[in-house]
């Protein structure tokens, strides 16, 4: 097919969902039964679909349905002309307006993202050829991923909530079980790693006081051996002082520490005190922060996301940064689906260098809405998938139904306090705890 002004955009079709969430505990307090997400779909005149998914959010599926007089009609390869038009709406964004949550909230980077991907989808399936091409080329096959642990209590989530399968086996049983101290994320880790083969361990803190989950760490290499890199991530909720005790004590464990204090300035006084290398998805966040983080030392390595750093070339640029002041890049995640993980490994894929594995929720999240079921893990990896664009398709009837899953849960946005509340009366989200 030959295109003289390109393929244009006709329709704009935006479906929040709803997919079940176990109670993980976190900073900021309890996931929800049910975790959101919105999945975006653009049609060209030609009737080519091209498919996204972001982090729901009540906020933002307004903002998005606001931005479709503004898509219709431009062609899908002007992606530079597109995101000038968004940005000329909403306004650009300052990191400030990220918020202190765990997760980020800024509007444009999520609208532009998932417009982005589902455009180069198109783009993809136009070429016959992978996204992974669309950003310079397949540097691996399959992309890495590490276990990613939680302290939870009992259950699986969603109409469930904390009730339990007692006919529920491996994996499908340790993800409902209740994970409180060090022997229970063992044991959470080793039905993980089992059931995908994950051969890197993190473990998501903040939830409990350091000491507690600085045992889990240690129980954790004492399970697996020195040859399982193990990361740890209180989402910033450390005192300068906090992170560099216990910080030095996991020196000889730890891959990386991730935010274990809040700002720049407190964490490159960390910094400066460790052997371990510094992670962050909280205190550099945009390319407005990059300046700071390099003049003030802040972190090693940064955890990029494409959902909020504003898209797949992005990413890719800030690679490129990444390599040219000597920072580690890989990725954070956010309880996703097989869209957003297609999108991940083939960013993933096309990375000039991968010296940290990558993260994932996805073996929380037990629904899909992919033909063909959920993306498979092999040794910890997923393979880049196959066929033109991101190499999934919709699965309609499985959209419908967990859009009925939105609607009848009753939940807009993402507010883990809330539900904390529901199990902890009166308790209280702090940006800094210990």
């Amino acid at each position: 097919m030959t295109y003289t002004t390109g393929p244009r955009i006709k329709e704009m079709y935006i479906t929040p969902i709803a997919i079940v969430d176990p109670p993980l505990l976190n900073a900021a307090g309890l996931h929800a039964p049910y975790a959101l997400r919105t999945v975006v779909e653009l049609v060209t005149e030609d009737g080519i679909s091209g498919i996204s998914e972001i982090p729901g959010n009540k906020d933002i599926d307004i903002a998005l349905e606001a931005s479709r007089a503004l898509l219709i009609g431009k062609d899908v390869f002007q992606l530079n002309q597109i995101r000038h038009v968004l940005e000329g709406h909403f306004g650009t964004e300052t990191a400030a307006q990220r918020g202190e949550a765990p997760w980020d909230q800024r509007k444009l980077v999520h609208i532009f993202s998932a417009v982005e991907v589902a455009c180069m989808d198109i783009i993809g399936k136009i070429t016959e050829r992978p996204v992974v091409d669309l950003l310079g080329g397949k540097m691996r096959d399959h992309v890495p991923f590490s276990a990613y642990l939680f302290y939870k209590f009992e259950g699986a989530g969603g109409e469930l909530g904390f009730n339990v399968d007692p006919n529920a086996t491996g994996w499908a049983a340790a993800r409902q079980a209740s994970a409180l101290n060090p022997a229970e994320i063992v044991a959470q880790a080793k039905a993980m790693c089992k059931e995908f083969g994950f051969q890197s361990i993190k473990l998501k803190g903040g939830a409990f006081e350091p000491r507690q989950e600085v045992d889990a760490i240690i129980a954790l290499r004492e399970a697996f051996g020195p040859d399982v890199p193990l990361r740890l991530d209180p989402n910033a909720l450390w005192t300068v002082e906090t992170a560099i005790k216990y910080g030095k004590e996991m020196e000889p464990i730890l891959e990386y520490l991730e935010d274990p204090v809040r700002g720049q300035a407190n964490m490159a006084l960390v910094r400066k005190a460790l052997k371990t290398p510094l992670a962050t998805n909280m205190c550099t966040t945009s390319f407005d922060d990059i300046p700071n983080s390099i003049a003030v030392g802040s972190e090693d390595i940064i955890l990029s996301d494409h959902h909020f750093w504003g898209g797949l070339r992005s990413s890719m640029t800030l690679a490129g940064i990444c390599e040219t002041f000597g920072r580690g890049l890989s990725m954070h995640s956010n309880s996703h689906l097989g869209i957003s993980l297609a999108a991940m490994v083939h960013l993933g894929a096309a990375l000039p260098s991968m010296k940290y594995v990558l993260d994932t929720h996805y073996p929380w999240q037990s629904d899909e809405i992919i033909v063909g079921g959920r993306l498979k893990f092999e040794e910890g990896s997923v393979a880049v998938p196959q066929g033109s664009g991101l190499g999934v398709e919709l699965d309609r009837e499985a959209l419908a139904k967990l859009h009925q899953n939105y609607l009848a849960c009753g939940l807009t946005k993402r507010d883990d306090e809330i539900e904390m509340q529901k199990v902890v009366p009166g308790w209280k989200f702090q940006s800094v705890r210990w």
